[in-house]
């Protein structure tokens, strides 16, 4: 595989149903093994065994189960998923059949993010095409499956990327993470075991039905397999959807994409880390630098607390405000953060910013808070020199 290709091209390449047919022909037990062999990680972020997942919900007693798509791209930097929902939305409700097949499932949802309302119409012609089909529906292609998807819409908050607060906005409540376990896998939506996948990992999953895990392993390393999408942005020639194997260093991604120079590298949008150039060598990958595909490049004249401040006004905006440590917290690291740029923070009071941070990482209740910390406490660790120039008194 290149280490260079822009665009779905993997997925484009697909071919309709293959890996939804392969499934319905093997028993489901197989199906689920072939995805562990292929070690298949979440796309979204978390980079949760796939087969693991899928399997526990299998293993789990219960008269109905369901298949979630998340495709609530709230993580700013991330675009990749509403690109694949407008190009190849079919392999992903196909991914979404397989699991249905592989977890003993009959009903699906689609939670889509809000500000993506555009894509709806579109979406509901392609499952109507589908059960037209017959790869929706009962009795799927011949077999003993019957399953189908509807479209459920969010309303726009962060915090619904995370599975429990989804199900949570799915049965009608106010989207707060629920305290686990119980798993979803035992008792999600309705009470009922259910899976929740992001959008590439279900894609993901049709493709190593229809080429197998062996195929899949074939691209990337030993621990962080397949090919992955990336949202590029920044100060870089060419933004936009790219794929590379997992495995490609932030160094090899900059030069692919026309960013060289760059001072720092946000891996994993906002709740991701801020990488300096001098870590550049560092991988892509889950056993590397993990990230659910937002890459944002800031170029040498980018203002370091100018980007933690950005950040932190969008987690005080999005904390559902369920937890304290979240809660206060963001909001006072914002404070912090501008008072640095006004050069009112001491610097004994930015390493108690630095310890409030690391707590917040320990005792938040979900990952939303417990990753809002990661953008500030990585920019004062790489950027030290520029933000001691802006404390009060310098470094006391």
């Amino acid at each position: 595989m290149s280490a260079v290709k822009k665009g779905l091209v993997t997925f484009a390449a697909a071919v309709p149903e293959e890996g939804l047919k392969a499934a319905l022909a093997r028993p489901r037990s197989e199906v689920i093994a072939e995805v562990t062999a292929s070690k298949l990680r979440g796309r979204g972020g978390a980079g949760f065994p796939t087969g693991v997942k899928w399997n526990l919900a299998a293993a789990a007693t219960a008269p109905a189960k369901w298949v979630v798509c998340n495709a609530d791209e709230g993580e700013p930097g991330t675009f990749k998923d509403r690109v694949i929902l407008a190009e190849v939305p079919d392999l992903v409700l196909e991914g979404m059949t397989i699991a249905a097949w592989a977890i003993g499932a009959a009903r699906g949802v689609l939670y889509l993010r809000g500000e993506y309302a555009y894509l709806r119409d579109s979406l509901e012609k392609v499952l109507a095409r589908r059960r037209e089909k017959g790869l929706l529906g009962t009795g799927i292609l011949g077999s003993p499956l019957s399953f189908d998807v509807e479209i459920r819409m969010g309303s726009g908050a962060y915090v619904c990327g995370e599975e429990t607060a989804l199900i949570e906005s799915l049965e009608g409540h106010r989207g707060e993470p629920r305290n686990r376990p119980p798993f979803p896998v035992d008792c999600g939506y309705r009470s009922e075991p259910t899976i929740v996948n992001n959008v590439e990992t279900f894609a993901c999953a049709a493709m190593v039905l229809a080429k197998g895990a062996e195929w899949f392993r074939g691209i990337g390393t030993e621990v962080s397999t397949g090919p992955k999408l990336f949202s590029v942005s920044g100060d870089c020639r060419e933004p936009g959807v790219w794929e590379f194997p997992l495995g490609i260093t932030i160094a090899g991604l900059l030069a692919a994409v026309g960013g060289e120079g760059a001072k720092a590298v946000q891996v994993g949008g906002a709740s991701g880390r801020c990488v300096p150039a001098s870590e550049f060598g560092r991988t892509l990958a889950f056993e590397g630098v993990p990230t659910g595909g937002s890459i944002i490049v800031f170029g040498p004249r980018r203002d370091m607390l100018h980007v933690a401040e950005n950040f932190l006004e969008f987690f005080v905006d999005e904390s559902c405000g369920q937890c304290t440590p979240c809660r206060e917290g963001n909001a006072k690291l914002l404070e912090g953060v501008r008072m640095l740029r006004e050069g009112r923070c001491s610097w004994a009071y930015l390493q108690e910013l630095q310890k409030l941070g690391e707590v917040m990482q320990l005792a938040s209740k979900c990952g939303l808070g417990q990753s809002s910390p990661n953008a500030f406490l990585s920019i004062v660790e790489h950027f030290r020199p520029e933000i001691m120039g802006r404390t009060a008194g310098g470094n006391a």
